[in-house]
């Protein structure tokens, strides 16, 4: 098995209140954003470092996690579009379209939608930077 992650956080579990609402909407934005469903039951799904839980799951311990924001990295403003698109298609709302936001710092392009819960989801991209790598990667 090979895991890739971030360096800040390891994962994080959102417990929502229609998981098939919620599947339906991540599985259309990560699509675009190039980052495979991980894996799935009756109950969750999880790509990368997020898990997604319905309430009765037994890892969410019967309680919604309330109201998050998660920010997606994307590879440039294109996608950043077609995670905007894609999300509403799927069921979205807008919380703030495509465009570069300066009051974070220049170059920084995102777009916001709110998912079927109501967690802030961001697609950003930062603009032309050099990384020291993709990721970090994992195996065992």
């Amino acid at each position: 098995m090979e895991l890739h992650r971030g360096r800040l956080i390891d994962h994080v579990q959102l417990v929502v209140g229609n998981l098939k609402a919620s599947r339906r909407f991540y599985e259309a934005v990560f699509k675009v954003l190039d980052i495979p469903i991980g894996g799935s039951a009756e109950d969750y799904f999880w790509a990368d470092e997020l898990f997604v839980s319905s309430a009765d799951s037994r890892a969410a311990q019967g309680k919604l996690t309330g109201r998050h924001h998660l920010a997606f990295q994307a590879k440039d403003r294109a996608m950043v579009d077609a995670f905007y698109k894609a999300g509403l298609e799927a069921g979205g709302t807008d919380n703030g379209a495509p465009g570069e936001r300066q009051q974070y710092h220049p170059g920084y392009y995102a777009a916001f939608l709110l998912d079927p819960d109501g967690n802030n989801i961001e697609a950003v991209f930062h603009g032309p930077a050099n990384r020291s790598a993709a990721s970090v990667k994992i195996t065992f």
